[in-house]
């Protein structure tokens, strides 16, 4: 007896995962520039004379860690509907919550990991297991 598994849910919610992963990537990049250089004038070494601006640098990087995270949460989420089929409703559910928190950390993941995300999420509950 063969059966199915929720696959189309699985790549959705994973490559979802990973576009919220790379978002909270680039806003800890952006937290640290900000943070560490800041924006000023240029003086002739080249090197800027910034503010720091570290507290405007901090906030970014604490939501990109958090995006981090709710990255990972969403891709362990996808790996494990894929391993665990008749537990979809749970992790179709973590899913769909992570990647709407990822509002809050990751920018979206640039707006794609958002979509595929519900989009995986939603797939995933409504899964219907059939055996063969």
């Amino acid at each position: 007896m063969v059966t199915r598994k929720p696959t189309a849910a699985f790549v959705l919610s994973l490559v979802g995962g990973a576009f919220i992963l790379l978002g909270g990537g680039s806003m800890v990049m952006i937290g640290f520039y900000v943070g560490q250089y800041g924006f000023g004038m240029m003086t002739r070494y080249g090197r800027t004379l910034g503010t720091g601006l570290g507290m405007l640098g901090f906030g970014f990087g604490a939501m990109g860690i958090l995006g981090l995270v709710f990255g990972l949460v969403v891709i362990v989420s996808a790996i494990m509907l894929n391993r665990k089929p008749a537990e979809h409703t749970t992790w179709g559910s973590l899913i769909i919550f992570f990647s709407v928190l990822s509002i809050f950390g990751s920018a979206m993941g640039f707006g794609i990991g958002l979509i595929l995300g519900l989009i995986g999420g939603i797939l995933a509950i409504t899964w219907k297991s059939t055996s063969q």
